[in-house]
């Protein structure tokens, strides 16, 4: 296996970077029609974190609801033609806000130069141009967004991803003060998805050298920000888990997803339940697919006294858990990794409706 990826092209780490943005931003301003679009969290609207946004004078800023519904293809697709028709091609887009705000911002820098619907991009290196310039300020750390070459999208027939090099941001300010405000239940189940994407990528054909040096750290962070002395909602934790979700983003890029991320989907897609939830709602009935892992993580649920819901399939109806199921079963890159590339011999749609079943 020989995966030639794009990583960031830089970083800027710390307390206060946040602050760097405005310098950043500077040079980036003299390219296309001399505007930048801000994407931002509408968590943040009317915030202090809102009045140290360096708009200046044509700049537009965006305040996105992302709850509960995760980034369509016809949102992007609105936004895009919207601002095109308004002020022409922009200069760049920065995204500030949880993976959800992260994926719209790439997915919006590439449809800025792409033509028709996103639709038409859902999958890998669809994508014909490289997109505008594009920086992601994450302020809520598991998803591995900021790092990912995937946005991913919920389309009128699929949930999947715009996939490419061009993806990735160009820049990204990681400034672990900007979660200090996460709600402990989001702060958990986005931790947890930091470290499903490990396990996920630890435990599967496609791991490697490469992918579990990464993963290797980013598990030792989580577990001393779930499960060590100072466990918990803190200052070193944070700036722990600003780490652990970069370095668990590069790890799944570099291997690949598994069972867990592709029931999820399916969660998402038939229920719009948020990614990360969704991701927790599945893995805790994972244990013959993730025994070590799924043990640990039970640990974890309590001791941060979090508790998932059980017996949720009894109110779903079979034509739910099928159409759940076809979605799961359509992610194959993500099959072939848990289980190998025979792997329709062992999954069949039934396989994964029994899955469903157990939640």
């Amino acid at each position: 296996m020989h995966k030639n990826f794009k990583n960031i092209e830089k970083v800027v780490y710390g307390r206060g970077a946040f602050d760097t943005m405005d310098s950043i931003l500077a040079p980036v301003r003299n390219e296309n029609n001399n505007y930048i679009v801000f994407l931002v969290d509408n968590y943040f609207n009317n915030s202090e974190l809102a009045k140290r946004i360096p708009t200046k004078v044509g700049d537009i800023i965006e305040f996105i609801d992302v709850d509960p519904h995760e980034p369509t293809t016809e949102q992007i697709d609105k936004l895009r033609d919207e601002i095109l028709a308004s002020k022409g091609l922009p200069s760049g887009v920065v995204g500030i806000g949880g993976g959800s705000i992260m994926d719209i911002a790439k997915a919006l820098s590439l449809m800025f130069t792409n033509e028709g619907s996103s639709t038409l991009y859902q999958g890998l290196n669809l994508i014909k141009k490289p997109g505008i310039y594009h920086l992601g300020v994450p302020t809520i750390s598991g998803t591995g967004a900021e790092v990912s070459m995937t946005a991913v999208l919920t389309g009128p027939e699929k949930k999947l991803g715009l996939k490419c090099d061009w993806t990735v941001f160009n820049q990204v300010i990681l400034d672990p003060e900007l979660i200090a405000s996460v709600p402990t239940d989001k702060w958990f189940y986005t931790g947890m998805d930091t470290y499903i994407h490990c396990i996920e990528s630890e435990n599967g054909m496609l791991n490697n050298a490469f992918s579990h040096a990464y993963a290797e750290q980013s598990l030792k962070l989580c577990r001393d920000i779930y499960l060590g002395d100072n466990a918990g909602q803190t200052a070193e934790n944070d700036d722990k888990l600003m780490v652990a979700s970069l370095m668990g983003g590069l790890s799944l890029t570099y291997s690949e997803v598994g069972v867990c991320h592709a029931l999820s989907y399916g969660l998402s897609k038939i229920l719009d339940e948020k990614h990360c939830y969704a991701n927790c709602v599945a893995f805790q009935h994972l244990e013959d697919y993730y025994p070590e892992g799924v043990a640990e993580f039970k640990i974890m649920l309590q001791k941060h006294n979090v508790t998932l819901p059980q017996g949720l399939s009894k109110n779903w109806s079979d034509e739910t858990i099928t159409a759940m199921a076809h979605v799961a079963y359509n992610l194959p890159h993500m099959w072939n990794h848990a289980i190998g590339t025979d792997w329709k011999e062992k999954i069949t749609i039934d396989t994964i409706k029994a899955l469903y079943q157990r939640m």
